[in-house]
Order: structure tokens, then C-alpha cells, then sequence
């Protein structure tokens, strides 16, 4: 199969498993904020970035430096995998016994069983990641995508049932370990033919894949830091009803950008890992990411600002109004995001993580202190509006560092992004104009406003960007 068919059908199939695991998500957040208190959420947004930090420290960047490396040994995968197990049981035991101190923090008792019980995730996931990143490293995304899809598909069931029989915060704590048990399982049984490990430990052999791993660990740490500085001052600052709160806004409004974007990452950074070497191509391979990441992403978000006082009393029912303004302000970080995430996938491909390392560290300290000054005068929304100027800033000196990469790409970029910016004013104008003269409120104009907005961009794009006979082209020149 060649490359291009490759990313094409890979595509395809990423794409199919995160929308339907974007789909189940909403339909979980959607179901339980009719039924769960915002402090709910806020205890399981608090467990949820304590697993993500200390993820950071025992995964050691090992899905990227196998793919980058194109490691095929055996000894070596075995002795990443076995590292990868006693990285997990020794997190495990941290994340345990930190109970005490974040309940400490968040003056929140429920936390402590709460995190007890999900770190066992560390525990599970380990037996099945470097299968993934086997199936990864081979383009096997339609394998992929059936086990997220059946994973996801599996847990939200789980988490709605439970949380109809009064399980509270423990019905989102039980659903991600289910969740995460069906994965690890489908991984190691569909990923096996791929790699049988041997008892066989030696660091020597993997000091190449944990020296590749240092930056991204220290990349990830502040990443995380600067991605979620936000999250951990809004509850100790606030405490957590005001996380719940700010958490379900930036499920609306950040996390399916966080979620679409990277199927086009998941599938390139193989493809562009064996084509490094051309400055050129991967210029050419980042533009079209961006191009690509506009038009998909920038109407979704401009049509949620829009329509969000409508949308959120459908999606939430009442009593979640307080999620509005953050929305909006949301919308434009999700843009941003989406913009720089693409330089993840090039400063991978060119071997250069310590530039994101450097990138997130300058981001923090400039983030961390525009949180605390504004979130402490005007609260959760001074918080959003400095995840907002923090996020911007991080986009300008992502754009100085793709300059750096594969030199000067601006001119090229701006001409592309100015259609879909233009075909996204159009289609505000005219939803505006809908809810002014005909009606806003209930689900028949909310639909009506998705409907009409997302007719004109359609129209547009066809018109100016891209005809159906090109596609239809493009389609058979990749059958």
C-alpha cells in the first residue's frame, strides 16, 4: 500500500473512532450533568490531573522514539516493556499515597478514595501500550480505531448505569478502569503477532530510546503544568464547583478540538518520520496539516460561539448557564490549539522534542503568574481569559520555532487561512441575523442555526476551496 493511500485509509479509520468516541463522550457529559452535581465533576477533574501528571513520568516518550527509530528488536521492546511495567507499579504506589496531600490542597475528603481508586489505572495500561505503539509504528489505525471504539463504546454504558444507581463521582471513576481494562485487553490480544516479549531487562539497550525520552518527559511535565495551571488553581483557588463548572465549558469547547485534531498527528508523524531529511516536503506536509486543521476545526468552534447560549441549556439543562461566557472565551483557545498543535509532529520528526521543552517552559512562566493576577480579581472568568492570552502566546512562538524548522512558511500560511476566517464571518452573519429577526431559543431554531451556518461554509468551500469533482478525484487516485 503505498504512503499516501496509507494516511488516507488511516485517516479514515482515526477519524471514524475519535468522532464516535467524541460522540459517546458527549452523550456521558451530556446524561450525567442532568444527574450529577458540578461538584462531582470537579472530584473527578481533580483524580483526572493527578493521573495525567504522573503518566508523564512513567510513559518516558517511548510511543515516539519507537516510531521515530523504527525499533524492530526484540531484546530492546523487551526491555521497554518490562521498564514500562516497574514505571507503572512504582507510580501506582506514588499516586496512592498522595491522597492525603491533594485532599490537603483541595479541602475535598471525597478525593482520597477517589484517587486511591483510579490509580490503579498504572496498574492496567502498561500490559497493552507497547503493543499500540507497535500497531502505530506499522499504520494498523483500522485496528486502532476498533479498539478505542469498542473500548469507549463499552465504559460510557458502564458509566451510565452506574451513575443511574447513585454511584456519584465513582460511576466516572469505575467506567475509566473499565474502559481502560477493554483497551489494554483488545491491545495485547490484537497487537501479539506484532511482538512476544522475552524476559530479558537491560537499560543499556534502550539508553538511546530513554535519552529521546528525557526532553519529552521534561516537555511533558511543563506541558502539563501550563496546560492544566489553570484546572489546579480554578479548584484550590475556587474550590470544586467552580472546577466542575469550568470543566464541563471546556469539555464543550476545548476538548473535541483536543480530540480532532490529532487524528491528522496520529496519522502523519509515521508517514513524515520516513520522509525527515527534505526541509522541503516537510514544509509543504505542515502547511497542508495546518490548512487541513483550519477548515475542519474553525467553523465548529465559530459556530459554537455563536450558538452556545442555545446549545448549553439543550445540551446541560438548567443550572449550568454559569458555563456560557467560558465558552466563549474557551473558543478562541481551542483555535489557537489547533493552530500550534502541528508543531508537535514536526519537532518529532525532526528529532528536536527540547524545542517543545523550551516552548512550554517560556508558555509557563508566563502563564502562571497572568492566572493568578487575573483569576484573583475577577475569578473563574479572569482564569479563562489568562489560559486565553497564555495560549495566544505559546501560538507565536510555536510559529517561530516551525520558522526555525523548515524555514520561512507565513506568506503561505496566512493566504490559506483567510478563507476559511472569511467564510466563518459570513456564516456568523447570517446566524445572527436568524436569531434577531426569527428566533434563538428551543431545540427547532437551535437546529435551524446549526443548519443554516453550516450549509454556507459548505457552500463556501465548495466554491472557493475545494469543488466535489476534486474530491471525487482525489478519492479514486487513492483507491
Amino acid at each position: 500500500m503505498s504512503t499516501k493511500k496509507s494516511a488516507v485509509d488511516g485517516g479514515k479509520w482515526i477519524t471514524l473512532s475519535t468522532v464516535i468516541s467524541t460522540v459517546f463522550q458527549f452523550l456521558q457529559v451530556t446524561i450525567l450533568a442532568r444527574i450529577l452535581d458540578p461538584s462531582v465533576f470537579g472530584v473527578v477533574s481533580v483524580s483526572a490531573l493527578l493521573i495525567n501528571l504522573f503518566y508523564i513520568f512513567s510513559n518516558l516518550g517511548f510511543s515516539n522514539s519507537i516510531i521515530y527509530k523504527q525499533e524492530n528488536d526484540r531484546n530492546v521492546l523487551s526491555s521497554i516493556y518490562f521498564t514500562s511495567l516497574l514505571l507503572g507499579l512504582t507510580i501506582f504506589c506514588i499516586a496512592y499515597l498522595s491522597a492525603p496531600l491533594v485532599v490537603a490542597y483541595y479541602k475535598e475528603p471525597k478525593l482520597d478514595y477517589v484517587i486511591k481508586l483510579a490509580s490503579i489505572y498504572f496498574l492496567i495500561i502498561y500490559f497493552g501500550q507497547i503493543y499500540l505503539f507497535l500497531l502505530q509504528k506499522e499504520l494498523k489505525f483500522k485496528t486502532i480505531a476498533l479498539m478505542e471504539i469498542i473500548a469507549t463504546v463499552a465504559g460510557t454504558a458502564i458509566t451510565i448505569a452506574l451513575a443511574y444507581n447513585h454511584y456519584e463521582e465513582l460511576s466516572l471513576i469505575y467506567g475509566q478502569l473499565a474502559t481502560h481494562v477493554i483497551r489494554t485487553s483488545l491491545q495485547v490480544i490484537l497487537g501479539r503477532h506484532l511482538f512476544t516479549p522475552r524476559f530479558y531487562l537491560n537499560f543499556g539497550a534502550i539508553k538511546e530510546h530513554l535519552k529521546f525520552g528525557v526532553y519529552n518527559v521534561g516537555d511533558g511535565l511543563l506541558g502539563f503544568i501550563q496546560g492544566n495551571s489553570d484546572n489546579i488553581i480554578v479548584g484550590g483557588l475556587l474550590g470544586v464547583k467552580a472546577l466542575g463548572y469550568y470543566t464541563i465549558a471546556s469539555q464543550l469547547a476545548i476538548f473535541p478540538i483536543t480530540k480532532l485534531s490529532p487524528i491528522i498527528l496520529q496519522v502523519a508523524y509515521p508517514i513524515l518520520a520516513k520522509m525527515k531529511e527534505s526541509d522541503s516536503e516537510l514544509k509543504k506536509a505542515y502547511l497542508s496539516i495546518l490548512d487541513l486543521v483550519s477548515y475542519l476545526n474553525i467553523p465548529l468552534l465559530a459556530g459554537l460561539y455563536i450558538t452556545a447560549d442555545s446549545v448549553v441549556p439543550l445540551m446541560y439543562g438548567p443550572g449550568w448557564e454559569e458555563t456560557i461566557p467560558l465558552i466563549k472565551i474557551f473558543v478562541f483557545v481551542s483555535i489557537f490549539y489547533c493552530l500550534s498543535n502541528p508543531l508537535f509532529t514536526l519537532a518529532f520528526t525532526k528529532g528536536k522534542p527540547n524545542l517543545l521543552f523550551y516552548l512550554n517552559l517560556v508558555t509557563l512562566l508566563v502563564k502562571v503568574p497572568l492566572l493568578y493576577l487575573l483569576g484573583t480579581r475577577w475569578q473563574v472568568y479572569g482564569i479563562a481569559t489568562a489560559f486565553l492570552l497564555s495560549t495566544f502566546i505559546n501560538l507565536i512562538l510555536n510559529f517561530f520555532i516551525v520558522q526555525y524548522l523548515v524555514g520561512d512558511f507565513i506568506r503561505d500560511f496566512f493566504a490559506n487561512f483567510i478563507k476559511p476566517v472569511l467564510f466563518c464571518a459570513l456564516m456568523i452573519l447570517f446566524i445572527v441575523a436568524y436569531k434577531h429577526y426569527v428566533g434563538s431559543d428551543g431545540l427547532f431554531h437551535t437546529l435551524a442555526q446549526i443548519l443554516i451556518g453550516g450549509s454556507i461554509y459548505l457552500l463556501l468551500t465548495f466554491k472557493y476551496k475545494i469543488t466535489l469533482k476534486e474530491i471525487v478525484a482525489f478519492r479514486r487516485s487513492v483507491s
